[in-house]
């Protein structure tokens, strides 16, 4: 009888034991599983965006980045995620379409809302900084500049983003954002391997000077050499990006952007003509007639102006690259220099230092000559190549660029001969020095230009969010995952010597 008895007392036992187990082990394989998952998830998304506007002479173009919202040394590590062209004129010419704005900027700005996630438009700052057409216009009529910037600034409200600011920046800072997007995109700043590699040493970590050229103004930027003395302190610029100090000189020519130069030509070129001029840089049998108030409307050409009997000037194309780049020649005065060196019009400029990204019109114009960002057309080759485009009729050119705009197809030879003009005779690139100029538009899917250096320094002033977290410090979560594991292991011996051994559990109990 009390073996019968301990035979029942025994198997309640083991039943009650195993049940324990069997909810032990599901309580450790839930709280594995948890512990897993809540450690593992994916992190929130931690990125800030913006958005610069940069409304030039000719058009305005917005750019949309994204950085991590920890910060590398300080500076946000920005990427363009998008970029649009605003449809019309730049800002400088829409003083007479002031209440239209809206409608002007509203295409590309909603493309910014659709990029940018919906949480993030209240806390994503927008910049717009307008360049030469716009301080050309300040320098000619402070007040209609100030009425055109109160209006920007009033439609730029309207949009459900944080504007930071809406203001004419500098000839000097335009050219110095664009040297810090240069070097950016080529990994100097941060010592890594570069996208888009100029130097042959890897262990040179050299930065790239800037070149840029745009309707109204061109700017040359770089670090002098260590040794120099910098004789003109107002061309010199200090940063501080991703740990390090940086000074560079820079200069930016107003009036030296390929549209004002042509002007600048075409004012000088007027003298002594009849109503009539014979332009060597317009194609063999093109012929445009312009209004003199169409060509002395700008403060760049003042300097030309004298009264002619004439309200239109008659241009007839001559063809010929050789006059060409001698009449451009006459546009840069280098016959005076305070300075030990000096670019031209009294200009200092230090000596030339490492390789030279050159944009904007530069690579535009370039590129339609057939040359590639990755290639260092020579000096006398490209000569060769815009003598022999230049000297081509006009008829026989539109039937080949059919797609091209006549206005922007009978430039192209002055521009091209401008760009030579204004290497050599400008900025001082030699024969020796000329291979140093590397034409480029995109690095990586980020166009070159000088809002993504604004946007990168700007990142010094946004406060940095510390990174997110996991759940459980690692040292935790670890403790956990073992302790658990254990618990299913002393489960799992427990229920086979139970089911297989049970007189090692009841051994004692008789």
């Amino acid at each position: 009888m009390e073996d019968t008895k301990d035979s029942e007392l025994k198997r309640c036992c083991s039943k009650n034991i195993l049940i324990i187990l069997g909810f032990s082990f599901l309580i450790a394989i839930i709280a594995l599983i948890a512990v897993g998952m809540t450690q593992n998830k994916p992190l929130p998304e931690n990125i800030k965006y913006g958005v610069v506007l940069d409304a030039g002479s000719s058009h305005t173009s917005i750019y949309i980045y994204a950085w991590p919202a920890e910060k590398e040394n300080d500076t946000g590590v920005v990427r363009q995620l998008d970029e649009c062209t605003v449809k019309g004129p730049g800002i400088s010419k829409q003083a007479e379409y002031l209440d239209d704005l809206e409608m002007y900027m509203s295409e590309c700005m909603e493309k910014a809302m659709h990029v940018i996630p919906q949480s993030h438009h209240q806390d994503t700052p927008v910049y717009l900084g307008a360049t030469a057409g716009m301080r050309l216009l300040s320098a000619e009529n402070r007040t209609q500049a100030r009425i055109i910037m109160d209006k920007v600034t009033h439609t730029l409200n309207k949009f459900p983003f944080d504007l930071r600011g809406a203001r004419i920046i500098t000839g000097e800072e335009e050219g110095a954002y664009g040297w810090i997007t240069i070097n950016y995109l080529m990994g100097e700043f941060t010592q890594k391997s570069s996208w888009f590699n100029f130097n042959t040493d890897e262990n040179s970590f050299e930065t790239s000077g800037a070149l840029d050229l745009g309707g109204a103004s061109t700017q040359i930027t770089f670090q002098p050499f260590l040794n120099d003395t910098y004789e003109s302190p107002k061309n010199m610029l200090y940063f501080y990006l991703y740990g390090k100090y940086y000074s560079v000189y820079t200069h930016s020519f107003l009036c030296y952007g390929k549209d004002q130069a042509l002007l600048q030509k075409l004012a000088k070129g007027i003298q002594g003509t009849n109503g009539i001029l014979y332009d060597p840089c317009f194609h063999d049998g093109y012929e445009r007639v312009m209004n003199m108030s169409d060509i002395f409307k700008t403060s760049c050409t003042q300097k030309f102006y004298m009264a002619y009997p004439f309200n239109q000037i008659k241009i007839i194309g001559a063809g010929n690259y050789d006059k060409c780049y001698a009449s451009l020649h006459e546009l840069f005065n280098t016959s005076f220099c305070f300075y030990s060196s000096c670019s031209f019009n009294g200009v200092y400029l230090p000596k030339l230092k490492g390789n030279f990204g050159a944009f904007s019109a530069f690579y535009y114009v370039l590129e339609f000559l057939n040359f590639t960002s990755s290639e260092v057309p020579n000096k006398d080759t490209l000569a060769n190549i815009l003598r022999e485009f230049c000297s081509r009729p006009w008829n026989e050119l539109k039937k080949q660029y059919k797609n091209i705009k006549e206005n922007y197809l009978s430039e192209y030879c002055f521009a091209g001969t401008y760009i030579l003009t204004l290497l050599h005779k400008g900025y001082h690139f030699t024969m020796d020095t000329w291979n140093r100029v590397h034409f480029m538009d995109k690095i990586q899917n980020s166009s070159v230009g000088w809002s993504l250096g604004y946007m990168l320094n700007l990142t010094n002033m946004i406060p940095a969010e510390q990174p997110v977290s996991r759940p459980l410090s690692n040292s935790t979560y670890v403790f956990l995952m073992v302790f658990f594991s254990l618990i299913l292991v002393v489960v799992v011996i427990l229920a086979l010597l139970i089911f297989h051994k049970p007189s090692y559990i009841w051994k004692d109990i008789a």
